[in-house]
Formats: structure tokens, C-alpha cells, sequence
């Protein structure tokens, strides 16, 4: 599924959070029209990326049973539910899915991280 298609899915332009507050991963709602939208963005390396916060195999929040979704050694995220694990840089599934996490396009604007209209 994209972003883009589930019901509370925030406009392109809508701030997230000040980039500072990424440090490594932050699991937060992202405030809209139609509601919180469940995100997590990452530093990874010099930039950031993001995913929505929905394991793919029961579309709970990787964070669900704990705040400990990130690797010991920080390439993986992980889901607290049910263990399956993510690659940080492409979201794809390593172990325990069949299917991704569903990135969306952020970007670094004057310090705030902000959805991005990129497909």
C-alpha cells in the first residue's frame, strides 16, 4: 500500500518535527485534516527517512509493545509485536514479513522535517 492511501495520510507541505528531534528514530502522529497519521522518521547518515508506523503483517505500530524498534546495530528497524525486521535505508523486509514498510517522502526545510511531495 502507498502512504498516500490510507484515510488519515497528511497533505504534502505538512510539518512533522524539528530535525533535531531525530536521534536515531522517532515514532510520533503527525497532525491534518483527516486525523493523526502514525510515523517514523529516521537519521540515516546525513539525511532522514521516513515510514509509516504499520507493521505490514498486522498493521499495528512497530513501537506497539515498546519503544526498542531500532537494531543493537542500527540497520534494522523492528516490529514489537510480532519481531519481523525492516531495513532502515529501504524499508524492505528482512525477517519476519513478506512485504515493506511504506516510506514516505520527507524533506529537511529550515531545520523541520516536512512531508514531501516526491512520489
Amino acid at each position: 500500500m502507498a502512504w498516500t492511501d490510507y484515510a488519515t495520510a497528511p497533505q504534502p507541505g505538512t510539518r512533522i518535527c524539528e530535525a533535531d528531534r531525530v536521534n536515531p528514530v522517532l515514532s510520533l502522529r503527525v497532525g491534518g485534516d483527516r486525523g493523526g497519521f502514525p510515523l517514523l522518521v529516521l537519521r540515516v547518515g546525513d539525511g532522514f527517512r521516513a515510514y509509516v508506523n504499520a507493521c505490514p503483517h498486522q498493521y499495528l505500530p512497530l513501537d506497539h509493545r515498546g519503544d526498542r524498534i531500532l537494531s543493537a546495530d542500527g540497520t534494522m528497524l523492528m516490529c514489537t509485536a510480532h519481531g519481523a525486521r525492516f531495513d532502515i535505508t529501504t524499508g524492505q523486509a528482512v525477517q519476519g514479513a513478506d512485504c515493506g514498510l511504506d516510506p514516505v517522502p520527507v524533506l529537511l526545510s529550515e531545520g523541520m522535517l516536512v512531508i514531501d511531495d516526491a512520489p
